[in-house]
């Protein structure tokens, strides 16, 4: 698998940054997801157990990523996102040796490790890659990888379903899969930076202090909507009994309206400019959270899931790429520090919400908190100078 990365045709590090997003996020987090449900059904998973472990998750998540905002050394940060590739698939395949609780909030912690460093890492490293090439810094293309990772876990799942009877089954299936997508991620992986490339994370700031702060706290309220969605939906679809069988189908809607998406809001950008384009898609996400609160009927919930996979990922590539365009010699550490806010979210939102979802037996109160969440983040954005 070895080869020299700094030969690499600019198609072959853009395939490798999106097959390592479909190992770190798809499998190490989004594999979750559709399994939940059948976790819940032959573990005895609770919900509010459910929403510990995703926020283990985001605790491994932001420990990547106060890891990334403080390293330098371009080397490091190469060698750290190379070994989250391989503990992506190990750490998917050991969640099939043991049903303790323990043992899988260890491996979840692992897997927000991996996601962090192909979504912080992984991305600086390309973007840097672009912009020492001259190409147009943007991440629409690279983050595709994320859609096709919720597209591949959801399908992945509901074609397991059919086969394998036992959960652990579908994870070790998850892990073999993604063997498949190690080979390219290793063998097209982005070149180390050259040593000379270290910025300082004072760059990142919008324009001034206030303005990063607002954005900090607005991208708090997109991790939060995230994480929602990304961790419930497809145990919310499946508790509505018309609508039994259609989780999967759901999250996959997740993913096939987010791939097609990054292009688009890149020119959304492009036309109306990025704090424009952010507050479209915050404006846009609120929608997707209010459907399912509002009806259980089919159009609502995939509905929501649509505009939600055509949002989520505007709000990462688009607040991601801005500010590490402001630290081209160290990307991946400015996206690290924005990342700490929406990684608190991530931990924090699962766990209040799986004790509400726990307490009532259902979602609709959740969802509305998170409206409601998404709501202030929108209004802190307006107060962001252009």
């Amino acid at each position: 698998m070895s080869r020299n990365p700094s030969a690499l045709a600019p198609w072959q590090v853009s395939l490798g940054g999106i097959c390592g997003l479909v190992l770190t996020l798809g499998l190490a987090r989004f594999a979750y997801t559709p399994l939940l449900p059948l976790l819940q059904t032959q573990t005895g998973l609770t919900d509010a157990d459910a929403g510990w472990l995703a926020a283990v998750n985001y605790a491994g998540y932001m420990t990547g990523a106060l890891t990334a905002s403080w390293l330098d050394d371009p080397r490091w940060r190469w060698r750290l996102y190379l070994g989250g590739l391989w503990m992506a698939v190990l750490s998917t395949a050991a969640m099939a040796l043991s049903p303790s609780l323990w043992a899988w909030a260890l491996l979840r912690f692992i897997g927000g490790l991996c996601g962090a460093t192909g979504m912080l890492l992984g991305s600086g490293l390309i973007l840097g890659w672009l912009m020492q090439q001259g190409r147009r810094p943007e991440l629409g293309v690279h983050f595709i990888g994320i859609g096709l990772g919720i597209v591949l876990t959801a399908v992945g799942a509901w074609a397991m379903a059919g086969v394998f009877a036992d959960w652990q089954w579908h994870w070790l299936g998850f892990a073999l899969m993604g063997l498949l997508f190690l080979w390219p991620a290793w063998r097209f992986r982005p070149p180390p930076p050259p040593p000379t490339a270290v910025a300082t994370a004072a760059a990142a700031h919008s324009g001034s202090r206030r303005d990063f702060v607002l954005l900090l706290a607005s991208y708090f309220a997109a991790g939060w909507g995230f994480v929602i969605s990304a961790t419930f939906i497809v145990a919310m679809v499946e508790r509505e009994p018309a609508l039994a069988g259609l989780g999967p189908w759901a999250w996959a809607m997740v993913g096939l309206a987010a791939m097609p998406a990054v292009f688009l809001w890149d020119r959304v950008a492009r036309r109306w400019g990025e704090r424009q384009a952010l507050m479209m898609a915050f404006g846009l996400q609120i929608v997707s959270v209010v459907l399912p609160a509002l009806s259980t009927a089919v159009w609502a919930e995939l509905s929501g899931a649509l505009i939600y996979g055509a949002t989520f990922i505007a709000l990462v590539s688009l607040m991601l790429a801005l500010v590490g365009r402001r630290a081209p010699g160290n990307p991946g550490k400015a996206m690290a520090r924005m990342t700490l806010a929406y990684g608190v979210a991530q931990m924090l939102a699962p766990v209040v919400v799986g004790q509400m979802a726990q307490s009532s037996g259902r979602f609709e109160g959740g969802l509305w908190l998170t409206a409601a969440v998404l709501g202030v983040g929108l209004l802190l954005l307006t107060a962001v100078k252009k």
